[in-house]
């Protein structure tokens, strides 16, 4: 059961990774979905999405829930009946979730070249400490600012909220792995603690970050 890595946050948060490595239908077996998960499942045309989509599901298993707890609002944001917060994420080989008593949105992302190509859509601000002349730690401290705006919009999930305009990530050091952001957007501001880390695995290549934000 590869159940890569568990994390507790804080007294009332865990976060747990999970490394795909079994087969769908291994995946599949372990498994109870009600109907509207099985017709979404049905519906996915990539196998690798399939299996990250039942990684969650055996994720969730592992924090004692079952996917007849998890349900997901009219934006797509998922949550259970209950008091604890939920966010997910995958990317490529892993899966993660994060559960909390508090606000919490996660974020995985693969370190890749080409996050330098699409720089200027979702940073802004951010450009006044990133120096591009540094490839390696800038391709890095880019994955850190995109995963933070992703796991801070998963946490307010409002149409019309700019990575860009309205989201803005202060100057971090990739050692320190932790750093504050804010998100400004319809006369609100809002504010987080975003931490971060790189994850890496013997089975498959490249390196990931993983982020996760807490509104404060």
């Amino acid at each position: 059961m590869p159940l890569f890595k568990t994390i507790q946050c804080n007294e009332t948060t865990k976060l747990l990774i999970w490394e795909i490595t079994e087969s769908f239908e291994e995946l599949l077996s372990k498994v109870v979905l009600k109907e509207k998960t099985q017709l979404r499942l049905n519906g996915m045309k990539s196998q690798l999405h399939q299996r990250a989509f039942l990684s969650v599901r055996m994720l969730i298993q592992e924090m004692g829930f079952t996917d007849k707890d998890l349900h997901y609002d009219e934006f797509g944001k998922p949550y259970f009946d209950c008091h604890n917060y939920i966010s997910i994420t995958h990317s490529y080989h892993f899966a993660a979730i994060i559960i909390s008593h508090e606000t919490v949105g996660i974020d995985m992302e693969l370190q890749r070249e080409k996050i330098r190509k699409i720089a200027d859509k979702f940073v802004d601000t951010e450009f006044e400490y990133l120096n591009p002349n540094v490839s390696e730690e800038y391709i890095k401290k880019l994955t850190v600012i995109w995963g933070a705006k992703e796991a801070i919009f998963k946490i307010r999930n409002e149409k019309g909220i700019s990575f860009k305009d309205h989201i803005r990530v202060g100057d971090f050091s990739l050692d320190k792995e932790q750093t504050e952001a804010s998100l400004h957007f319809d006369k609100l501001i809002k504010d987080f603690n975003v931490h971060y880390e790189e994850i890496k695995s013997d089975n498959f290549e490249g390196k990931f970050t993983l982020v996760y934000a807490f509104e404060k």
